[in-house]
């Protein structure tokens, strides 16, 4: 059941079932598989508080990606119930359809078969959290169900540290914040957008986002910025930025110049170890590409 007004249909899915992403559930949609109150669902319904949704579990099932144990994924850490790797810029992390290949999840699912039952979907590979496609750097996943639920638990509570670097547009001569609201653009789906008016971000149901960055070093017309997040909204350091006049270099989505590759970076990840309850420290550093533009 429907607990809030204005909730796109596709998004309550992906929230909230092992569907997955919003591709995915778009598609399910399509199919016929959901109902509203008992009526054939539409492709990009609103949904009001107390609508009833109804979805066949058929529809949920699906076979896992292929295997590719063989990928270029550097192993950071692993333990019996931990995997962290170092994710390529340009790899997407999560499969999307279970013919996907290329992913990290489809190098996890081959080098350790066992995380294919421990998240939501097998698309997920056990992955707890996901980075861009065009950023590098640290990424986790669980091993087991119950590690991903621990891990996944911390980071709703905003128990996990995570420090980015990256190379932005502009001179930043001291550190600072943004604290914004983010919402999905409400007319270009792959966008994201700032809210700070309030009206707007009300409207929009924009999600709190705490970005906070410093500066490290200067190259020519660029800075590189060492950057905490306190949340885990989609693009958040990309949007923030750019709202800040200094766009991440190589991100022509948000206004970023031309690069060689997006220029952000996962550089480190703190949590609390999901068996021994000790603090676990993972940190990678930047790859070779990973330099001002110029």
């Amino acid at each position: 059941m429907c607990d809030a007004d204005g909730v796109r249909l596709d998004r309550f899915l992906a929230d909230r079932t092992a569907a997955g992403a919003r591709r995915r559930t778009a598609a399910i949609i399509a199919a016929g598989a959901v109902r509203v109150n008992g009526r054939p669902a539409r492709k990009g319904q609103l949904l009001e508080q107390g609508d009833v949704v109804e979805i066949d579990p058929a529809a949920l099932a699906t076979a896992p990606p292929a295997g590719q144990p063989e990928l270029a994924v550097p192993i950071l850490y692993e333990d019996e119930a931990l995997i962290a790797v170092d994710k390529p810029a340009g790899m997407p992390a999560v499969a999307l359809r279970d013919d996907d290949v290329g992913t990290v999840a489809n190098f996890l699912l081959g080098y350790a078969p066992e995380t294919v039952a421990a998240a939501r979907t097998p698309l997920e590979a056990g992955l707890v959290h996901r980075l861009d496609t065009g950023t590098s750097g640290v990424l986790l996943a669980a091993r087991t169900a119950e590690a991903w639920a621990n891990v996944r638990d911390q980071f709703r509570r905003r128990a996990v540290e995570k420090r980015y670097l990256a190379w932005v547009d502009g001179v930043v001569a001291r550190p600072g914040s943004r604290h914004e609201p983010i919402a999905h653009h409400p007319r270009r789906p792959q966008l994201m957008r700032a809210c700070p008016d309030a009206d707007q971000a009300r409207d929009l149901r924009a999600r709190p986002a705490l970005t906070r960055y410093q500066p490290v070093d200067r190259r020519g017309g660029a800075t590189l910025l060492a950057i905490d997040i306190a949340t885990g909204v989609r693009h958040q350091i990309r949007v923030h930025l750019a709202a800040a006049g200094h766009p991440v270099c190589g991100d022509p989505l948000y206004g970023g110049s031309a690069a060689a590759r997006l220029m952000l970076h996962a550089a480190a990840l703190s949590l609390r170890h999901p068996l021994s309850g000790t603090r676990l420290s993972l940190e990678c550093l930047p790859p070779s590409d990973f330099t001002a533009p110029g």
